[in-house]
């Protein structure tokens, strides 16, 4: 499984509407499996295949939630905080389905952004609805950090940057941990 190039602005495909995808082979599974390597390799918690420079609607999303329910432990964060197990997803062709009313403001970066962050207002809470990676219809409610996620990830599909949704963008000091995807 090799890694793949993310690609950086100004790369044209990720401003263009990725298209469905309609083919479930071999090449596909490659794909899925060379993009979670490269989203572990980064290191970060979303990619989308426009970042690869495949103009197909394709997310991958790995991430732990902070501990806050008394359930199995994987380990603990850079800052001692217990982490649940992380969780991935491969999702084809999503779609938001359900968004709450309720918005937050969170502080963002991306992998083809390299060096900026930007501070975005996003729903809370969203219902995902798309294919598995063997084309079998999935539905998602998903909330918080992980609502984020699958919401800068799917704007990658359309074209959509974290920048065009900031409300401000500043280049971290070198002090400051970047957020990424």
């Amino acid at each position: 499984m090799p890694l793949r190039e993310i690609v950086t602005l100004p790369e044209p495909i990720l401003r263009r509407k990725a298209k469905p995808v309609t083919k479930f082979d071999r090449d596909l599974q490659s794909l899925i499996d060379d993009m979670i390597e490269t989203m572990r390799d980064a290191p970060g918690v979303g990619l989308a295949a426009p970042q690869v420079n495949i103009g197909e609607q394709l997310i991958v999303v790995e991430y732990a939630e902070h501990e806050d329910e008394e359930e199995e432990l994987e380990d603990e964060d850079a800052e001692g905080t217990p982490q649940k197990p992380k969780k991935l997803y491969v999702m084809i062709n999503p779609e938001i389905v359900k968004a709450s009313e309720e918005k937050v403001m969170g502080i963002e970066g991306c992998l083809s952004i390299p060096g900026l962050q930007g501070e975005v207002e996003r729903h809370e809470k969203i219902q995902v609805k798309g294919l598995n990676r063997f084309g079998k219809p999935q539905k998602l409610k998903v909330e918080g950090w992980m609502a984020r996620i699958f919401q800068h990830e799917i704007d990658h599909l359309n074209g959509v940057l974290f920048t065009d949704r900031a409300t401000r963008v500043w280049k971290p000091r070198e002090d400051e941990p970047i957020e990424l995807e």
